[in-house]
Order: C-alpha cells, then sequence, then structure tokens
C-alpha cells in the first residue's frame, strides 16, 4: 500500500487536510470579526495590543476545538495557554473570548470548554507520532495595521511536517489585482502539490501553485518582513546585492511570505537571524515550510540545513530561513554564506 493513499483509495491526509481547512477557515472568520469590532484608529497610536491578545485566545480555542473534534488523540503545540484568561483577573477578557468565540461558530462553547481548547496546545512536541503546530495570529503588527496577517496550521509525523494550511485574510487571490476581494487560503499535504482557494470556497476552486521559474538571480525580487527586528534588512540588501538584485523587497509580515514565494509573486524569502540567541518556533515556519517545497521551492536554515521539526516546540538546531526557488536556491544560499562571513 502507498504511503500516499490507504486500502478505500482516499487521498493520504485527506480527513486531516479537510480538518485543518475547516479550522483555518473558521478561525480567519474570528480574527476578521476582531479587526472589525476592537481594532480602531486608537489602537495602533496607544500600541494598544488588546485585540491581537482576544484574536490569538479566541482563533486558538477555535482551532485546537475543531481538531480535537476529528482528531481527539492528537496533540497540538501551540503559541498560547489559557493562564491569563482564568479567576478574576482574567473574567475581562475571558469573557471577551467566549463572546467572540460564539458569535462566530456554528455551536456555542462554555468559557470552561474555551479554556480547556485553549490549554491543548501546550504539547512539547517531539520526533515521534502526531502532533500540529498552530500559530493564530502570525504577524500580529500586520493584523493591527490591516496588512497582511496569517492563522497557520501545520501537521507533524514523526518529526516531518506533513500537511500544511496558511490563511491570509488580507492577501489579494491575484497580486496583479490588488483591488480585488482579498483572503487566500495556501495548503499543500507532502507528495501532493501545493494548491490555493479564496478564502470561503470549497476544493473545486483550489488551483495549483508553483514558484517561479526564474533561473538568474538577478532577475529575482525578494520578501522579508515589514519589522527590522525580524530579519537584517541590512543584511538582505548586501545579500541583494550580491545577487544582483535591483527590485526593491517586498515586505509584508507572517507565514503570508511563504505563500507569496511559492505562487511566484517574489522569488526568495529571507529571515536572517538578528541575534545569536533567538531561537525560531516551530509554529512559526512548519505549514509555510511544507506549502513552499510543494510548490516546487527549497527551505533551509543560512547553513543549507534542512529545518528540523523533530526536536520540540522550536528549531534549535537551526539559524535564520531561506527560501527560494530549486533553480537558484543553491546561489542564494552561496551569497548568504558569503555575506555572514564578511560581518565575521
Amino acid at each position: 500500500m502507498s504511503a500516499r493513499a490507504c486500502a478505500t483509495g482516499v487521498a493520504y491526509l485527506a480527513k486531516e487536510r479537510a480538518a485543518a481547512i475547516e479550522a483555518v477557515e473558521s478561525a480567519s472568520r474570528v480574527c476578521k470579526a476582531v479587526f472589525k469590532k476592537l481594532v480602531t484608529d486608537e489602537t495602533l497610536t496607544k500600541k494598544d495590543k488588546s485585540p491581537v491578545t482576544v484574536a490569538d485566545f479566541s482563533a486558538q480555542a477555535v482551532v485546537n476545538s475543531i481538531i480535537e473534534k476529528h482528531f481527539p488523540d492528537d496533540a497540538i503545540v501551540g503559541e498560547e495557554d489559557a493562564k491569563d484568561l482564568r479567576g478574576d483577573e482574567g473574567r475581562a477578557l475571558r469573557e471577551k473570548v467566549v463572546d467572540l468565540v460564539n458569535s462566530t461558530t456554528k455551536h456555542p462553547m462554555s468559557a470552561d470548554e474555551i479554556l480547556r481548547a485553549i490549554d491543548r496546545g501546550q504539547y512539547a512536541g517531539g520526533p515521534t507520532g502526531r502532533h500540529w503546530a498552530l500559530d493564530p495570529i502570525d504577524g500580529t503588527k500586520g493584523f493591527l495595521r490591516g496588512e497582511q496577517f496569517a492563522v497557520c496550521l501545520a501537521l507533524i509525523i514523526d518529526g516531518k511536517v506533513r500537511l500544511g494550511v496558511v490563511g491570509c485574510p488580507n492577501l489579494p487571490y491575484n497580486i496583479s489585482k490588488p483591488d480585488e476581494e482579498r483572503g487566500v487560503l495556501a495548503v499543500a499535504v507532502e507528495g501532493q502539490g501545493a494548491f490555493q482557494r479564496k478564502l470561503g470556497t470549497d476544493q473545486s476552486a483550489e488551483t495549483r501553485i508553483s514558484v517561479s521559474n526564474v533561473m538568474e538571480t538577478r532577475d529575482a525580487s525578494f520578501c522579508e518582513s515589514v519589522e527590522a527586528a525580524h530579519a537584517s534588512h541590512s543584511d538582505n540588501a548586501k545579500i541583494a546585492a550580491l545577487l544582483g538584485i535591483s527590485k526593491q523587497p517586498v515586505r509584508m509580515d507572517s507565514q503570508c511570505k511563504y505563500v507569496a514565494v511559492a505562487r511566484g509573486d517574489a522569488d526568495i524569502y529571507l529571515r536572517l537571524p538578528t541575534s545569536n540567541t533567538y531561537v525560531e518556533k516551530i509554529w512559526d515556519h512548519a505549514a509555510g515550510n511544507v506549502i513552499m517545497q510543494e510548490a516546487g521551492g527549497r527551505v533551509s536554515d543560512i547553513e543549507g540545513k534542512e529545518l528540523d521539526f523533530s526536536i520540540g516546540r522550536t528549531l534549535s538546531a537551526n539559524k535564520g530561513v531561506v527560501a527560494a526557488g530549486a533553480g537558484i536556491f543553491d546561489t542564494v544560499i552561496a551569497a548568504v554564506k558569503t555575506t555572514l562571513a564578511n560581518k565575521r
């Protein structure tokens, strides 16, 4: 029996794929509701992060409850726990989360059910068995600005990412038509390719995506984080110069960058470390990693090593992230190594 099919002829991880899409779609609706209800012009000027907090907890509760419904024995590695929602101190925030979850889902949940769902995300990860990796809102500042953020969910089996879903509520479906309706869901299962659909549509609306066919780096463009704290813009500029890239970088928050490169909107994604001590979290890269690979691209750390999702909640065996189409990947890695070596 093939590893990509079961005895009934159902595609490999078909049920998991459908459940992950259901979860990410539901969480994306939650996040959009939070933005509409709670984010105001004053939110940014006052640096008020409370809408993100409400959205984070609410989205994680929704995703975890859907995963538990379909796969009650599966563990989840999530970013949040429910301690800030408990007791008298957490009452106001808890009530907001409960109201939001129940205003956007078909089946109402009690406060206790929501807290338990959030706390399901405390698994430590590791090299064996099945677990999900969730980032309920990747790109919190992008979310607050009304720009790019993502809901990211991946299934890791025996230390390898086998399935990834990234919901990008503010990303144009077609980058050449930015004024048209926004909202993209990208999905990939190991060995089955990468696809996108508009948020809120079914599988019949999916189209296959692939990285660009750029073979010369001088013709390439690259994606990087908006926040300089997340990636070294100056190092990226040096690498771009070394590669002969003259186009300005595309800056956006979240794993939307993986989706942008996977569907050919840009050609390279660079996330170079800004400190020697920072360790990437698995939920920040797992879903994007498999989508990029299934779209025909390659992903590694700055040394060219594959990202290791088998260690636990972090990518402690890796430093930084580089993603690009297979045709230019080796050239990009060489430029990254040269640039970073010259800093030493």
